[in-house]
């Protein structure tokens, strides 16, 4: 019978890691308030789609004061508004309900997945370049809660406590199992995958344990590889499994555009597009009158711009109807059904709101020497699948 590896304590010696605010880890952005139980579970519970399972995250928040969130993301490419908007929204929400959150830089991932063409020194550039974005997006760096941590730097220095998991990991589960993971990588089953594509599964819930997650916060597209850790759990007898809070995938801007995808761009708003190609990219946008459902820009509404702003200003002629503010995704989306609300109309507020959200990322990006060579460098390279 299988038994758990113990947890070894992390040496903070063999840590390299890449640290952007120097506040002590005590600070909190906003001290003062001390939230219930309730409270930080609710916040909590507002960033997944799915929650696996909901009576675990209550009873960590009762025995844990600052649990431990893992999410992470290979440097592939230019960053979308569904990485970048979304992924600051779901990160404060983290911070401020208590948790530290590990963002997984896996630069080693992105190599085995061919991304870059596989150039790790690409794949470094556009690692460097993301994190500036969220930096300039307002993703709270100074309370000291969030560490962006490279893959390639951490198993490095414990590869004795890393590698022996993967093994264990692999020797526990078939190969149909693992393939069945590869929607996690943007492959699928079906797919000829390559050795390094069948340790890349392996790899990524290896992470879970090796980073001490009590949370892993992703997509729902990563839903599957997280379910294996919690099986795993069970292979080990490990007790305490890590809770899965799974965010929604932002759809693409185009009919049947599943999920954004920075290799389709037809399908993306970049973090740094100038404002006249969001509104571009917004007014060509699938946007069907009196639809809600499967409408792309509801959805930016619903998971961008409500939590950004805690409300959707739009303005209009008073012979249109004049402006008006919702306060709740309900009460948007009953007045467009109904046709109180004109498809050129929301567009036209969409943009707007987007493009505030925007503007720092772009001035960042223009006036900062550092950050602008980064991009420029992103830009040139080819994005491969």
């Amino acid at each position: 019978m299988a038994t758990e590896a113990p947890e070894q304590a992390p040496q903070a010696d063999g840590v390299q890691s890449l640290s952007i605010s120097e506040a002590p880890p005590s600070s909190s952005s906003n001290p003062t308030i001390q939230m219930s139980l309730e409270e930080k579970y609710q916040i909590l519970r507002s960033v997944a789609e799915e929650c696996i399972q909901e009576d675990e995250l209550r009873n960590l928040l009762a025995h844990k004061s600052e649990p431990i969130a893992y999410d992470g993301f290979e440097p592939s490419g230019r960053m979308h508004i569904a990485q970048g908007v979304m992924k600051t929204i779901n990160v404060n929400k983290m911070t401020s309900a208590g948790c530290r959150v590990k963002i997984w830089i896996a630069d080693w991932f992105a190599m085995l997945n061919n991304k870059m063409g596989g150039d790790l020194k690409k794949i470094e550039t556009v690692g460097r370049y993301l994190i500036e974005i969220w930096r300039a997006a307002g993703m709270n760096l100074d309370n000291g809660k969030v560490e962006f941590l490279w893959s390639s730097k951490e198993i490095n220095s414990k590869a004795d406590e890393y590698w022996p998991r993967v093994m264990d990991i692999a020797q526990k589960n078939s190969l149909k199992r693992i393939i069945r993971c590869s929607q996690i990588m943007g492959r699928n089953e079906q797919e000829d995958l390559t050795a390094a594509q069948i340790l890349y599964p392996c790899m990524q819930c290896a992470d879970i344990f090796f980073l001490k997650a009590d949370i892993c916060q992703l997509g729902m597209d990563q839903r599957k590889v997280n379910v294996l850790a919690r099986e795993y759990c069970d292979d080990i007898k490990k007790k305490n499994k890590p809770i899965i809070l799974s965010h929604h995938m932002l759809p693409g801007l185009q009919q049947g555009q599943e999920k954004m995808s920075k290799s389709d761009v037809s399908s993306s708003i970049f973090m740094e597009d100038e404002e006249a190609e969001v509104n571009l990219k917004i007014k060509k946008a699938y946007c069907p009158p009196n639809v809600v459902e499967g409408n792309p820009c509801m959805e930016y509404v619903k998971y961008l711009i409500l939590p950004w702003f805690n409300e959707f200003i739009v303005e209009r002629s008073e012979k249109n109807g004049g402006n008006k503010s919702f306060k709740s995704f309900e009460e948007l989306a009953a007045d467009y059904e109904s046709g109180e609300l004109h498809p050129a109309d929301l567009k036209s507020a969409l943009s707007k709101a987007l493009n505030k959200i925007l503007e720092p990322v772009r001035s960042h990006f223009k006036n900062d020497k550092t950050a602008k060579q980064l991009l420029q460098s992103v830009k040139n390279y080819r994005v491969s699948r």
